[in-house]
């Protein structure tokens, strides 16, 4: 087995290749993006300047009281919350996150092996149109000269006669 094929049969080669692929379409997106959202980041910026200053102010005073109410009832969730659940949720979370990120691993590698197929496709054009290619040079460049001592030697005789 070569190493190219080595790397052809590998899920991480192709979950590199697809992620790059990925990143490279959403950077071509971000151009777009910024001019589309930079004028209205400016608009809304301007336009709600003062409502904000004015709500802030407004606020203010309600949100320390909330936080002093809400600080009494923290306390009494506490106590409710039993220690024991705890590893049973921080598992029950770890399993699930290992499962998207696999689910996510096999999608990049999908979208990798579409890559590297497309990409081995044109290497494999380009190299059967370069041997066809330096063919017909060679053999124009053959012509050529071959024409040029059939002229020659045509002088010749003539000079000769």
């Amino acid at each position: 087995m070569t190493l190219a094929s080595n790397f052809r049969e590998s899920k991480a080669v192709y979950a590199v290749a697809g992620a790059g692929d990925f990143a490279v379409e959403k950077i071509r997106e971000v151009p777009e993006h910024v001019t589309k959202y930079q004028g209205r980041a400016r608009e809304t910026a301007t336009k709600y300047q003062g409502e904000v200053r004015e709500t802030v102010d407004r606020y203010r005073d309600q949100v320390r009281g909330t936080v002093e109410r809400y600080r009494g009832e923290v306390s009494r969730y506490q106590e409710r919350v039993d220690a024991k659940d705890l590893p049973g949720a921080a598992v029950a979370y770890a399993t699930h996150f290992g499962t998207r990120a696999a689910e996510f691993i096999d999608e990049l590698a999908e979208r990798g092996k579409k890559v590297v197929n497309r990409e081995a496709v044109e290497v494999a054009e380009l190299t059967e149109a370069k041997p066809a290619a330096g063919a017909k040079a060679r053999t124009s460049q053959a012509r050529k000269p071959a024409q040029g001592r059939t002229q020659a030697r045509s002088t010749t005789k003539k000079n000769g006669a």
